[in-house]
């Protein structure tokens, strides 16, 4: 179970420095043709004043903590028209994901449309994340300072963690397979030994090594859930439960030796590695994973593009039935099925199935499914994807369904 807004910018060197990061980040915090022809279109006209949120502020100063989401919300009914946002405002924002703390928005109405348009606020002065140029060699990253999608402690320690797999990834996976000293449970520091998964002496999966182009850096893993469809069954994938980290520091070996008898024997040497975090206690029989590639991830609110509907497939947290906001879930849906990170999703809940007494005849009745909030999809795998509980009316447990927001 793992990022967007930039400073506008009208004065100063920050201008200029925010031009230069623009160009070297913009692929990281990607604009589809599709957003920004929604955006082009919006910039000349607005949007109806219809589509803003009931309470949406006349004048608005971007602070710390806010989220593109967040901003959204404040302004329109539907967040995840997040082009719209934009659009009201393209002049002033080239690209959306460079919005920094300290400038204004100002809404303005007319004609039965509003727009939107920014300007540095000026009652506390240059905002505090402002470049400063001085005779030492330093920088500061704007970038760094933008506003996020969502608030990051929501899902960047979810990145790290919870990995689905296949059944075979798994199985195949290193194993550890004795620790010093005969310990039985490692924690941060402790050293320990692993090897390639064999059956029957014989090599079913990749030996660790050492060598160049070679992961050193695992995710330790125990057991592997299987993930299945709520209606068809089907396993469509298998979480793995997140223990810790660890790092290979030598590969697996082999010695000769003679017996007894003085005949030449091959010892195998497992891999040493080095636990260098654990959220829970591991042990002999846990697997390793190697450390994926760390992504520059950007999450741009947005709905699908064509239809997509499916259901909840798990509730994440140990004996956790029911998902309340800021919760994460798995949904029976995935990259093969055209869901993306960032794609905003309607919650639906499942009507309930009771026995109508008013009727003699005591018929069984279901009632109507009822929209139940907002998710956002976070993280993608082929089958399977793990999305962030934005907006709840009520509990997301497994079995709900979920549909175009719009």
């Amino acid at each position: 179970m793992q990022t967007i807004f930039g400073r506008f910018s009208h004065i100063s060197i920050a201008a200029a420095l925010l031009g230069a990061t623009v160009g070297l980040h913009a692929q990281n915090f990607p604009i589809t043709a599709g957003q920004r022809a929604t955006a082009t279109q919006v910039a000349q006209t607005g949007v109806p004043l219809a589509d803003l949120a009931p309470n949406a502020p006349e004048h608005y100063r971007i602070k710390r903590g806010d989220t593109l989401w967040s901003i959204s919300s404040l302004f329109l009914k539907s967040p995840w028209r997040w082009p719209e946002l934009w659009g009201m405002n393209l002049q002033d924002i080239r690209n959306p994901h460079r919005i920094y703390p300290g400038q204004q928005l100002d809404l303005g109405k007319a004609n039965g449309r509003a727009t939107l348009r920014t300007r540095q606020a000026a009652s506390d002065g240059p905002p505090t994340d402002t470049v400063r140029v001085s005779p030492h060699t330093r920088f500061e990253s704007l970038a760094d300072t933008s506003i996020p999608t969502l608030a990051p402690n929501a899902i960047e320690p979810f990145l790290a963690e919870p990995m689905i797999v296949d059944e075979a990834t798994f199985a195949t996976a290193p194993r550890i397979v004795a620790t010093q000293e005969g310990r039985v449970l490692l924690s941060r520091g402790d050293r320990a030994y692993a090897r390639g998964e064999y059956v029957d002496g014989k090599a079913t999966g990749k030996p660790l090594s050492v060598a160049k182009g070679e992961p050193i850096d695992y995710r330790v893993f125990r057991n592997a859930t299987p993930l299945k469809d709520p209606s068809t069954q089907e396993i469509l994938g298998y979480e793995a439960q997140y223990v810790g980290k660890a790092e290979l520091v030598r590969g697996e070996s082999t010695v000769q030796i003679n017996d007894k008898d003085g005949k030449a024997q091959t010892e195998m040497v497992p891999a040493t590695i080095d636990i260098v975090a654990a959220k829970e206690e591991m042990r002999v029989g846990d697997r390793l994973i190697a450390e994926p590639a760390r992504e520059l991830l950007s999450y741009v609110p947005r709905a699908p593009s064509t239809p997509i509907a499916g259901q909840i497939v798990s509730v994440y947290g140990n004996a956790v039935a029911f998902a309340a906001e800021n919760q994460i879930v798995v949904v029976n849906r995935g990259a093969s099925d055209g869901l993306e990170r960032g794609h905003v999703m309607a919650l639906i809940k499942d009507g309930q199935r009771l026995q109508d007494k008013t009727d003699s005849a005591r018929p069984q009745i279901k009632l109507p499914n009822e929209r139940n909030g907002l998710m956002m999809v976070f993280r993608t795998f082929e089958h399977l994807s793990y999305a962030l509980v934005l907006q709840v009316t009520d509990g997301v447990k497994v079995g709900d369904g979920f549909v175009n927001p719009n």
